[in-house]
């Protein structure tokens, strides 16, 4: 909308969401400050982040944050500080405040890295120290700024606090979860490795092994001992054979082969067999030599292409086709069937009389005129 000069119609609808549609969320009114500050609109960008401090989300981190690095951004240094310096007394009068050390830890950079006042950082963080219960937040702020000065570094100092935030006696608890202590540690050790001698490292690294390392070991043991549980059981059932194999095609189907019953498959065809004897069922007069005799009668000049045979097959071919073309069709000699005794019997029982062999038809001539 900015490119396009429609900048009123952004304004109308981030008025009706911080005040209408979404107006209880921290989130739009931080976007609605950032967005009055590209707009010039400083005033109405303060408002913005005034109304989070007070009313929408009191104490919101980084809405603090965000409003002092905009009074930077604008060269009111002193606003900043003062910003910085309300916030830590607001949050002082709360009771257990998470976002107090935080507070502490952040002003405490500004003022070293932007304004440069090193004596006023490490004021704030004596005052963080005096005024609130150790945190981690605070114990790393105060392991990085004395990393970033000059010797003499405050180790004995540091080595104090540590300890007592990782290892809390009788008379000094800490809220603190495993994983922070030890994490906190983990710090201070490569701190120690840069800037430390030999005695505080070694100080510091049996330490750290007695509050931690046992508990790891016992973890990675325990962590081990399931692994190995669960490999011992898949090796049983590898042995067992508890999955078994999916079943076979091949025997699913000769399973269900044989389930008609045990005389289908198995017994003889119960054809008669006198039928494969009998003779051909079409009439004998019709007859392969008589229509190929008849087929010669188109004329007997014509002389017709003949495969080389031998001298006898020439010779009956040749006086076969010497015949004259209304010489009758000879009656053909029916074929005489040979069937055993006992076969010829049951044959004659078995067929009905429609299927009785009867008198051969008279003989009739093919074609029985020219055309």
């Amino acid at each position: 909308m900015e490119a396009s000069g429609s900048m009123d119609l952004a304004e109308n609808a981030l008025a009706r969401a911080t005040q209408v549609f979404v107006k209880r969320q921290p989130e739009i009114h931080l976007f609605a400050a950032r967005f009055r500050e590209h707009g010039g609109d400083i005033a109405g960008a303060r408002a913005s982040y005034q109304l989070v401090h007070t009313e929408i989300s009191p104490g919101l981190l980084e809405a603090i944050v965000n409003h002092a690095n905009m009074e930077h951004r604008l060269g009111n240094l002193e606003d900043t500080c003062s910003l910085y310096e309300q916030m830590i007394a607001i949050e002082k009068g709360k009771e257990q405040s998470q976002t107090l050390p935080f507070l502490f830890a952040q002003y405490s950079r500004f003022l070293y890295l932007v304004l440069r006042r090193v004596e006023k950082a490490r004021e704030v963080l004596d005052q963080a120290l005096e005024s609130n219960q150790l945190s981690k937040p605070l114990l790393e702020a105060l392991i990085h700024m004395e990393s970033i000065q000059s010797l003499p570094k405050q180790i004995d100092r540091l080595d104090s606090l540590v300890e007592k935030f990782i290892a809390p006696g009788p008379y000094n608890s800490n809220p603190a979860s495993y994983a922070e202590r030890e994490e906190l540690s983990s710090i201070f050790l490569e701190f120690l490795d840069l800037f430390g001698d030999t005695q505080s490292i070694k100080k510091a690294d049996n330490r750290h092994a007695k509050l931690f390392l046992p508990h790891k070991s016992a973890s990675e043991s325990k962590k081990r001992h399931m692994d190995g549980y669960l490999v011992s059981d898949r090796a049983k059932l590898a042995k067992t054979g508890a999955v078994s194999p999916a079943p076979s095609v091949v025997g699913a189907y000769q399973g269900t082969q044989n389930q008609w019953p045990a005389g289908y498959g198995v017994q003889a065809q119960s054809w008669p067999q006198a039928t494969q004897a009998q003779g051909q069922q079409w009439p004998a007069t019709y007859n392969q030599q008589a229509a190929y005799g008849t087929y010669n009668a188109y004329g007997s000049s014509y002389a017709q292409p003949q495969a080389p045979t031998s001298v006898p097959q020439a010779a009956a071919a040749s006086a076969y086709a010497a015949y004259p073309a209304s010489y009758p069709v000879q009656q053909a000699v029916p074929q005489q069937v040979y069937a055993q005794p006992a076969v010829a019997a049951a044959a004659a029982t078995t067929l009905t009389p429609a299927q009785q062999p009867t008198a051969a038809a008279a003989p009739q001539s093919y074609y029985g005129t020219y055309y």
